[in-house]
């Protein structure tokens, strides 16, 4: 089914191959939807878990394989108490994609997972043939001023972790009534993601560990780290950004003069902003999932050529 296709008659769901692989001492949950030729290989943020991915997979159906892990403290993976951080996560990354045969991969990562994937490609650079970075992978020298409220909401986000819901049912409920995916957006790809994102039957509680993401979130803030993983990046690399941030009252996370910093250590990245976006519907939401899809199958183009 072409994305033409899929954006006449909606979001739909094909059920991933789930299964398990070994990470650097940890077993990382992972989903693998099935396309042509070498898969991508895609992380996801801070909270979240790999059907993050769900509608991008969905709009690459027949084209190109993805596939997308829980990170360790995430999801259905391990969770041990440590430890954690960037580099951590792209060991674990880089394991797994050994465990599966992978050579050299885009790697597509979005928020937190942006970090996660320039970690990775700074570690295990033949392991990484181009780099997506979806409203993520860079802090500023000094916060912007919508920082208070991202940094409130992210706190509140947080503090969910350790609540407990009726239901899956419910809490798609709660979500529904929260401005993060407005209900012009609201499809089948979100409700998977967030029947996945609790664990058990009644009650529900996330599955991420606040913990981890708590770990994880002091180790984002190591600017001098982040900036040295952007200025080793050599392969083809897209930023792409949302309008808006968490909610769509706020600024975005990524603004035009953050992408500029961005572009400063790496002068050869590829940047896109998504009108009507949230940090969310950027990759959950019908068309930016669909258009998204497009771009990386246009850099899996090229990169395909260069190397032919």
């Amino acid at each position: 089914m072409s994305p033409a296709d899929q954006n006449e008659r909606g979001p739909f769901i094909a059920r991933e191959a789930r299964g398990r692989v070994p990470g650097d001492g940890v077993e990382l949950a992972f989903g693998y939807w099935p396309g042509r030729g070498a898969p991508l290989v895609a992380l996801h943020g801070l909270t979240a878990s790999y059907v993050n991915f769900v509608g991008i997979a969905e709009c690459l159906r027949g084209r190109l394989p993805l596939l997308a892990f829980d990170l360790r403290g995430r999801g259905d993976s391990g969770k041990p108490p440590g430890p954690y951080g960037m580099a951590q996560h792209g060991r674990d990354v880089a394991v797994a994609m050994r465990a599966f045969g992978l050579r050299s991969s885009i790697v597509v990562g979005h928020s937190m997972g942006a970090f996660v994937a320039t970690a990775l490609a700074a570690q295990n650079p033949e392991l990484v043939s181009g780099l997506v970075l979806i409203d993520g992978g860079y802090v500023p020298a000094m916060p912007p001023a919508p920082t208070p409220g991202a940094t409130a909401a992210l706190a509140e986000r947080i503090a969910q972790l350790t609540r407990t819901y009726p239901s899956r049912e419910e809490y798609r409920k709660f979500w529904r009534s929260q401005p993060h995916f407005p209900a012009a957006d609201w499809n089948p790809w979100i409700e998977a993601f967030l029947d996945y994102e609790v664990g058990g039957e009644s009650p529900v509680q996330p599955k991420a560990s606040q913990a981890a993401v708590v770990a994880d979130m002091g180790e984002v803030l190591q600017r001098d780290a982040v900036v040295e993983r952007l200025k080793a990046i050599r392969v083809p690399a897209l930023l792409l950004r949302a309008e808006k941030g968490f909610t769509p009252d706020q600024p975005p996370l990524f603004p035009d003069d953050l992408a500029e910093q961005i572009r400063s250590f790496v002068p050869h990245l590829d940047d896109r902003k998504f009108a009507g976006t949230t940090h969310y519907t950027i990759v959950l939401g019908q068309n930016p999932a669909a258009a998204i899809a497009d771009l990386i199958c246009e850099l899996a183009g090229r990169i395909g050529s260069s190397s032919a």
